[in-house]
């Protein structure tokens, strides 16, 4: 029987300091706990290609039963994180008034404020999880989304534009739990708005 090869992620590396209303501090703690995705990533592969490798898995097995379905959780831990550090940036510049992502947004939503307000009261939902501006690869429509955790709500195949992470460490040693929106509004600050163009898809 041929053995499953492992594949190993590494944890990417941002520089993000400097960031308007996001403290190098907890810009600091935010890393720390994204390595641990990339950590808690690598350590399920590998117990679940041990137990592949070891012979026949069955869904009946509780120890193979957790750790698969905890690996989504994991696994989309470590991949939002990596959007979110990607679209923010120091010194970034104001929300666009014209391009290929401001005219996708338009054509969605009509104009971009009206975007930008939906997307903000998605952001500002009680709970923890990510706001997620979500593109139909079929359609090219812009929509928002709230994912719970990292796995719950994400819609299979639509591609994420800009992403806000709306757990409570994303901004608890800035902001009170009370001020979210004062977070959101730093976010917004901070987008990278390039880098969310440059994740937009030409339609099927």
């Amino acid at each position: 029987m041929a053995t499953l090869a492992q594949e190993s992620y590494a944890p990417k590396k941002w520089n993000l300091s400097g960031l308007q209303g996001i403290s190098d501090n907890t810009l600091t703690v935010h890393f720390g706990l994204y390595e641990g995705y990339v950590k808690n990533t690598n350590l399920l592969n590998e117990q679940i290609n041990a137990k592949i490798n070891a012979g026949p898995v069955a869904g009946a097995d509780p120890g193979f039963a957790e750790i698969t379905r905890r690996l989504g959780f994991e696994y989309n831990g470590m991949v939002l994180h990596e959007y979110y550090f990607d679209n923010m940036m120091s010194n970034a510049a104001a929300a666009p008034t014209s391009g290929k992502l401001h005219d996708a947004i338009c054509a969605s939503f009509g104009d971009f404020e009206t975007w930008k307000k939906d997307f903000v009261a998605v952001g500002g939902m009680r709970g923890v999880g990510w706001a997620l501006a979500l593109q139909d690869p079929k359609s090219g429509r812009i929509s928002n989304h709230w994912v719970t955790l990292h796995e719950d709500g994400n819609v299979a195949g639509f591609k994420p534009i800009v992403v806000m992470d709306a757990w409570e460490h994303a901004f608890l040693l800035d902001y009170k739990p009370s001020e979210r929106s004062k977070y959101i509004e730093s976010f917004f600050a901070n987008i990278n708005w390039s880098a969310a163009e440059s994740r937009l898809i030409t339609p099927a």
